[in-house]
């Protein structure tokens, strides 16, 4: 029997930007539907992205990242059930049993159970103590005060989030040395100009960037002391951030027996397998240009969760990404459009300012990305553009004489 009332009960599963997202926009189509939030954080849900930054350098207080007061819960009527993890969906009987013996009556259920970051194994020293990953509030909470009695930081992992701890971290007389596998930084999200750039970058700050290089191991008694890499070569250091990427949260789903690709499958109104069960933000997979994508970012959490809310009220408003992303690193902020997967060629393009570039993205001569370095008015127009399907010539923007300004006003 499922929540049984007069005003059909939405159970909303995961407390971050794309529940809130879905609440928010389900509350203003539906003043009467009864909704709960489940969160297994014991905390308001709360912005991440600040997490490698402002938070963790200390300029942030922990109110701060909260996306709404619980005032605004309560104003909105949205029960919560903070502190609490789901631990199975009885699909046939509509109810969702949480850690605490609890069982809740759903009409809907919306999964927005994010992504969980990788972690090294054990045997390879991932569970000694100085071995830190960033992705929740007591991540960072964590990190901050481990960091002040470190002098020699690892960062694994030469992606934004790593880059962006390097950023947060170095100087202060702490060496910091980031670790990639990979041939270049970025190897999986940009082009070599932009890898070549935060390279250059991170150098001028001091930080220590290390390429084509593999993690062998962590050593130490119970804390970790040193770093084996597969060259052979060894670190010593005292604090290790591991930063090698996400998974998305399936669990739940996956014993519910909904179909999991890669996040959980949904299409392009938010819905999964089973017509009473939704899904939102970086825990799913959907059809996007012939294939399906997961996408991490705020964006796409915002984005799904208000799609999610539209279907349930029964409106027709499928999702069709218009992605963007951003990246603070010391003094520059990048900002990038669309999607670079797939690109077949580049071209970087000056900024006005000193230290300010773009590169943008084509295959097959159409334009699919654009990222910008302390740009943001040629972001803006390559935003325009990738948005609109519309192609610049090459020449044209190799040609620092002509106003790009120009492609969106014609």
């Amino acid at each position: 029997m499922s929540a049984g009332a007069m005003h059909p009960r939405t159970v909303v599963v995961g407390a971050g930007q794309a529940a809130v997202a879905l609440i928010a926009r389900l509350r203003a189509l539906d003043a009467d539907r009864r909704i709960t939030l489940v969160g297994d954080e014991p905390v308001l849900p709360y912005q991440r992205p600040p997490l490698s930054k402002d938070y963790l350098k200390g300029e942030l207080a922990a109110d701060g990242l909260s996306l709404r007061p619980r005032d605004w819960f309560e104003a909105q009527g949205v029960e919560l059930r903070l502190g609490r993890s789901a631990v199975a969906i009885d699909r046939e009987a509509k109810t969702l049993a949480l850690d605490d013996g609890a069982a809740i009556g759903y009409d809907h259920l919306a999964l927005c159970l994010g992504s969980e970051p990788r972690r090294l194994p054990a045997a390879a020293g991932g569970s000694l103590a100085g071995v830190h990953v960033l992705r929740r509030m007591a991540d960072a909470t964590a990190l901050r005060p481990a960091l002040a009695g470190a002098s020699r930081v690892l960062i694994v992992g030469g992606g934004y989030l790593g880059l962006e701890v390097a950023a947060a971290v170095s100087g202060a007389g702490r060496a910091v040395t980031v670790l990639e596998a990979a041939p270049r930084l970025l190897h999986r999200v940009a082009a070599a100009p932009t890898s070549d750039y935060f390279r250059d970058l991170h150098r001028r700050h001091g930080v220590r960037v290390l390429e084509g290089l593999g993690l062998v191991a962590l050593s130490g008694p119970d804390r970790v002391e040193r770093a084996i890499l597969s060259d052979g070569s060894e670190l010593a250091i005292d604090l290790v951030l591991v930063g090698i990427g996400t998974a998305p949260v399936v669990d739940l789903a996956a014993r519910a027996g909904l179909t999991v690709e890669d996040g959980i499958a949904v299409d392009e109104r938010c819905r999964t397998s089973d017509p009473s069960i939704l899904a939102a933000g970086d825990c799913t997979s959907f059809p996007h240009a012939g294939d399906r994508i997961r996408l991490e970012s705020v964006q796409n959490a915002i984005a799904q969760g208000e799609t999610a809310a539209a279907t349930l009220c029964g409106l027709e408003s499928p999702y069709r990404p218009k992605p963007w992303f951003w990246s603070n690193q010391y003094d520059v902020r990048l900002q990038i459009a669309g999607l670079c997967k797939g690109y077949d060629a580049t071209l970087v393009r000056p900024g006005k300012r000193p230290g300010s570039q773009s590169v943008w993205y084509f295959r097959k001569s159409s334009l699919i990305a654009v990222d910008a370095m302390n740009d943001p008015a040629t972001y803006m127009i390559g935003r325009k553009l990738v948005d609109a399907g519309i192609n610049p010539h090459k020449s044209d923007l190799a040609n620092l004489d002509f106003s790009i300004n120009s492609l969106i006003t014609c």
